[in-house]
């Protein structure tokens, strides 16, 4: 699957796609902005560094934060809604992780968690452990798994825009 190939897949659904970054910094919206034509399918992009623009722009509550900490499959699934409910996109994809250097014993170096959200759909979560490759191949690897995430998401969806 090439991003262009997921691109012409989102505008025949007729959906609208929207981002939530954390670690990759808006690579993945980047991505998919790259490609001509794609004010078409991507509506918007978030990039929320801090855990005070996750609560702001995306509603991710303190009580998650504090819980789980903004490394988390829960931050994520907020994210991911957040971006949902803040934009007229019908699928989100959110990623918050550890690129490094460094990390802890409990959330290491390449830690990255995904959210991925379609109206109509439940929101699915994941953590992938892409290990110590070093901040520009970790944030790489998670901007590729996000866009694969979003290619699963159009396979899966039957949501739409009307007409």
């Amino acid at each position: 699957m090439t991003v262009a190939d997921l691109l012409d897949r989102a505008k025949a659904q007729r959906m609208m796609i929207a981002t939530a970054e954390s670690c990759t910094g808006g690579m993945v919206a980047a991505a998919l902005t790259d490609i001509p034509g794609s004010s078409a399918v991507v509506e918007r992009g978030f990039v929320t560094y801090t855990n005070a623009a996750k609560q702001q722009m995306l509603g991710v509550r303190a009580e998650t934060l504090t819980a789980h900490g903004a490394v988390s499959e829960q931050v994520a699934r907020e994210m991911a809604d957040g971006a949902l409910a803040q934009s007229q996109a019908q699928l989100s994809v959110s990623i918050t992780g550890i690129a490094g250097p460094g990390g802890s014993e409990f959330k290491p170096e390449g830690r990255v968690c995904f959210g991925l959200a379609a109206v109509g759909q439940p929101t699915h979560t994941e953590t992938v452990e892409f290990g110590a490759l070093g901040r520009a191949n970790v944030r790489l690897a998670a901007r590729d798994h996000a866009l694969s995430l979003l290619d699963r998401g159009l396979s899966k969806s039957t949501t739409a825009l009307p007409g």
